[in-house]
């Protein structure tokens, strides 16, 4: 696990739907959105919206908060790589999905990736929905085989020196990146901390922003 491919990888529980087509739930689902829609019944654009809200704001905004307060707070950054699930639920963060957490922690030398290899294991607790790219073939293959390429795709180029660890989510142990604190930001509270952490950032596929984001 000292070079770029290396990846943690655990077996993963039975009854998920591993192929890349929808599940039996999963079409019957869209079908009945389709009849509901073309009843009038529900609006498409309302239940995108919902969608989005859980995959961009409401989840993540909870992980913001646990790497802001391990940026702030040192104690919780060490009970947080002791027992990241303890840590996260004293926040109040705790439900289906993130029963069992791991964080990693970005270094100046490692720089931490997140993926679920077999399905879309992802902790919904502090990140909310996994996004379309997460659930990916292309992502869920690529990730494990070239991290680095995979981060270029993003826009993210780190540097060749700089190792890469790829984690792979199971349905017993999820993790969340901690990214490395941006310069520039020792006057700044948990609550301005937060608003530089990103979804991306938490699963690996960016880092955190810079201050001058922010004005």
């Amino acid at each position: 696990m000292h070079d770029d491919n290396a990846h943690d990888h655990h077996d993963h529980a039975h009854g998920h739907d591993h192929d890349n087509h929808y599940s039996d739930m999963q079409a019957r689902v869209k079908a009945l959105e389709t009849l509901l829609t073309e009843k009038g019944l529900i609006d498409p654009a309302a239940i995108n919206a919902i969608v989005e809200t859980y995959e961009t704001k409401v989840g993540p905004r909870n992980g913001a908060h646990v790497v802001a307060k391990a940026w702030s707070d040192p104690d919780f950054a060490d009970w947080l790589r002791r027992d990241a699930t303890a840590a996260i639920a004293s926040l109040g963060f705790t439900g289906r999905q993130g029963e069992h957490m791991r964080a990693v922690f970005n270094t100046p030398e490692t720089h931490n990736l997140i993926v679920c290899t077999l399905c879309s294991c992802y902790p919904w607790s502090v990140l909310g929905l996994p996004p379309v790219w997460y659930k990916a073939p292309a992502y869920r293959s690529r990730a494990v085989i070239d991290p680095r390429g995979v981060l270029a795709e993003f826009g993210l180029t780190l540097p060749e020196g700089k190792e890469i660890r790829v984690w792979d989510s199971t349905a017993e142990l999820r993790y969340l990146v901690i990214p490395e604190r941006p310069e520039g930001t020792d006057g700044m509270d948990e609550v301005a901390l937060a608003g530089l952490v990103s979804r991306d950032a938490m699963v690996g596929t960016a880092v955190a922003g810079s201050p001058e984001a922010l004005a």
